[in-house]
């Protein structure tokens, strides 16, 4: 266990230290000027030859200024860990989940949409496998457009969604949840390929043998052997759907939610704000993974693959 969480400690301290290290000369011009307007006195003197020098130059020339200032502006270029850290406990911890304020609102608003979206996503993403599988047809024409679907960006093609839904009658839930399904449904399907085409040929040629049906020869062997790709795919699309949730939130001026949490930092400049949002929906898309590497275990050990 040591021998695991030993390296994983050691990189996110190392990527810590980088990260108060980059909010100096990032913060450092803004540093300066809150400096000046205390009334502290500042070199260089004149603005253009603050200008000139630049942020980097400033934390040589006003080290105990600039440093002391970068890690507690209140709209930091970058925010500091310890500030990100703590907005992350007020608006979790501190405030009510009830309230408006709290990420754990605005993250089980968008929760919503991610869980309807990859499970659409997913039952898509299976259903076009067992086809492309099965059928010729269907691995030569569906499965080019699967891939060329994902390279339209997903910020360009969400506005869409949102706009032709809505002039059919059709809001909230359902359009962030397409947007997701429409994000989580390429792994699933690519995943589940691999996985229906891993049973051997010897294995086929026993079933064909038995005289097994296609379908049978699916619930019996192609079905078990693909469960390993499945979950592997499963955590992919989670991620993947929490994403488009989050993206279709932004379109629509959305006032609840983490896409609307990153709206409003934006907005007002609150850069605190977007990093904690930030960091609350990668917790999110963690816990969502956990529990889909939760259900594989149990899976694989009930059927005696792991």
């Amino acid at each position: 266990m040591a021998g695991v969480t030993l390296p994983i400690l050691v990189i996110v301290a190392a990527l810590v230290a980088l990260w108060y290290a980059a909010c100096v000369p990032m913060n450092a011009q803004q540093s300066v000027l809150e400096a000046e307007r205390a009334g502290q006195t500042v070199t260089p003197a004149t603005a253009a030859e603050r200008r000139e020098m630049g942020g980097l130059a400033l934390t040589v020339a006003n080290p105990t200024t600039t440093v002391a200032g970068a890690f507690a502006q209140d709209r930091p270029r970058l925010p500091a860990p310890h500030q990100v850290v703590a907005e992350l406990w007020d608006t979790t911890i501190g405030k009510k989940i009830t309230s408006k304020r709290s990420l754990v609102f605005h993250a089980g608003i968008t929760l919503g949409p991610t869980l309807l979206g990859f499970v659409i996503g997913s039952l898509a993403g299976i259903a076009l496998a067992v086809g492309i599988v099965h059928s010729r047809v269907m691995d030569l024409s569906v499965m080019p457009w699967a891939i060329a679907s994902q390279t339209i960006p997903i910020l360009a093609i969400a506005p869409m969604i949102i706009v032709v839904l809505n002039s059919v009658g059709i809001q909230g839930l359902l359009p962030k949840a397409i947007i997701s399904a429409y994000l989580s449904f390429f792994p699933v399907t690519v995943g589940m390929v691999k996985g229906l085409r891993a049973p051997s040929p010897a294995d086929l040629d026993l079933m064909r043998t038995w005289n097994a049906s296609a379908t049978r020869t699916l619930v019996s062997l192609r079905l078990p052997s693909s469960l390993p790709y499945l979950f592997a795919s499963l955590k992919i699309a989670v991620a993947a759907a929490l994403v488009g949730a989050i993206i279709g939130e932004l379109p629509t001026g959305a006032v609840r939610g983490l896409g609307a949490r990153l709206l409003a930092g934006s907005y007002y400049g609150q850069t605190i704000q977007i990093w904690s949002a930030l960091f609350g929906a990668a917790i999110v898309a963690a816990v969502l993974v956990a529990v889909i590497a939760a259900v594989e275990r149990l899976t694989l050990r009930r059927m005696g693959l792991a």
